[in-house]
């Protein structure tokens, strides 16, 4: 498919038919990454890095968990203990 290059404000820009996204199962107000390889411009969906969860750390955890108390020592500021 031929599309053509055209300004936008300060940009320029391409429309991607309707079809191509769905075939990608893109939607509207995507997220993505543009890159450059050997003269082509590369579209890719942006995978962000997520913080595993407390849950997600201690998958498959087997041991016993026991809370214990820490002596901190005594205050040296002015902190309220």
């Amino acid at each position: 498919m031929t599309v053509t290059i055209q300004k936008w404000g300060n940009s320029q820009g391409i429309r991607i038919p309707k079809y191509i996204l769905d075939e990608l199962t893109w939607s509207e107000n995507e997220t993505v990454d543009l890159t450059v390889e050997g003269g082509k411009i590369i579209i890719e969906r942006a995978v962000f890095d997520q913080r595993p969860s407390i849950m997600d750390l201690f998958e498959g955890y087997k041991g016993k968990y026991e809370p214990e108390n820490i002596d901190w020592g005594d205050p040296s500021g002015r902190e309220v203990w």
